[in-house]
């Protein structure tokens, strides 16, 4: 871009607040994204997933860097994204730090079991997508994590979770 165009986007780019408050009005599916290493189990809830591929099944979540689950990640190579139903309202509130329970003590709730990588995978989940690590991208402040899925889970009916307004809901 030539300096006059690139001065001129600067310019006209959204404060944060703003961004953050137009973002508030996006509906997006609940999911929590889990995965285990050295040390335990971790988790945490995310709105940022998205479909990238199916051949090879593949998807991406984005998780702030400062994360201690996205350390995990990173260490492990492995995480399972468990898409949430309606009725997981409470575990999601739990895994987004919301609730004051950090670490394995998240895990208490629910009720959790492995497919193939060993990342905790939800009972519950509508879907779960097991995932060994393709590639990690820094953006900004978060990190957009690519998984191959390597397994698949869940119920895959009723109704789905969703974050909007900063509160879940179900539809």
């Amino acid at each position: 871009m030539n300096n006059m165009v690139d001065a001129a986007l600067r310019a006209s780019r959204p404060e944060a607040q703003a961004f953050r408050e137009a973002m508030a009005e996006v509906a997006s599916a609940a999911h929590i994204v889990t995965t285990l290493g050295p040390a335990g189990r971790a988790g945490l809830t995310a709105t940022a997933v998205a479909s990238v591929s199916d051949a090879p099944p593949t998807v991406l979540v984005c998780i702030e860097a400062a994360s201690r689950t996205l350390a995990v990640i990173e260490e492990s190579g492995i995480f399972c994204v468990n898409t949430l139903a309606a009725a997981d309202h409470e575990l999601a509130t739990i895994f987004s730090g919301r609730g004051g329970v950090t670490g394995e003590a998240r895990f208490a709730a629910g009720e959790w079991g492995e497919l193939i990588t060993g990342a905790p995978a939800l009972a519950s989940a509508l879907a779960s997508f097991d995932c060994r690590v393709a590639a990690v991208h820094r953006v900004a402040t978060h990190r957009v994590v690519i998984g191959q899925v390597v397994a698949l889970g869940g119920s895959g009916s009723g109704p789905g979770l969703v974050y909007r307004h900063r509160r879940f809901g179900g539809v």
